[in-house]
């Protein structure tokens, strides 16, 4: 079987949904030998992480239409690119709120770091992880993951290629004493 990241349009699923987004989703798959992880929900998309056999891939997309039509299909698979194009991915993706993603590409990003450049990456990577989180539905592990990202985001240089780290650090703790998560570009 093959991992893939399933986008289907969003048009009235709240974070408050992915429980039901899941099930419903095993439900339409039922006789389909697929398995369907975990939901995450975003303003404008339903983030499905499935596995299915390449050759059912289409079939599965046709019981999924209920939920929403198909946005963008990512097969996951370990890949190795360039540090540049890494930062560049992870970019796009927090901004357009597909943070797992998000956070998969700042993990290329991270294994070809070393020392304090290292620890900063992490840092960012734990902020996509907290939004992530709250896609689920997780909300008090995401609040509880901003800690740890700042710790790691310590008094790092306030820009990381173009990135704002100290926007990320003033926007992770405003979320702490707000008890809230609040999406922003980086």
């Amino acid at each position: 079987m093959e991992r893939y990241m399933l986008h289907l349009e969003n048009t009235r699923y709240g974070s408050e949904h992915p429980r039901e987004v899941v099930y419903k989703a095993r439900d339409l798959a039922s006789y389909m030998n697929v398995s369907i992880r975990v939901a995450r929900i975003a303003k404008k998309f339903v983030e499905l992480d499935v596995s299915v056999e390449k050759e059912e891939l289409d079939e599965l997309l046709k019981k999924l239409e209920p939920i929403g039509s198909v946005v963008d299909i990512r097969h996951v698979f370990e890949e190795e690119i360039e540090k540049e194009k890494g930062i560049e991915d992870g970019i796009f993706y927090f901004n357009n709120e597909r943070f797992w993603e998000s956070h998969e590409a700042f993990e290329g990003v991270w294994k070809k770091c070393f020392g304090r450049e290292k620890e900063l990456v992490q840092g960012i990577i734990l902020i996509a992880v907290a939004f992530a989180h709250a896609q689920k539905n997780d909300l008090a592990i995401g609040i509880g993951m901003l800690s740890r990202a700042l710790e790691k985001l310590g008094t790092s240089p306030s820009m990381y290629h173009s990135i704002d780290v100290d926007r990320i650090r003033k926007k992770a703790i405003e979320m702490q004493q707000e008890n809230q998560l609040t999406t922003f570009e980086i």
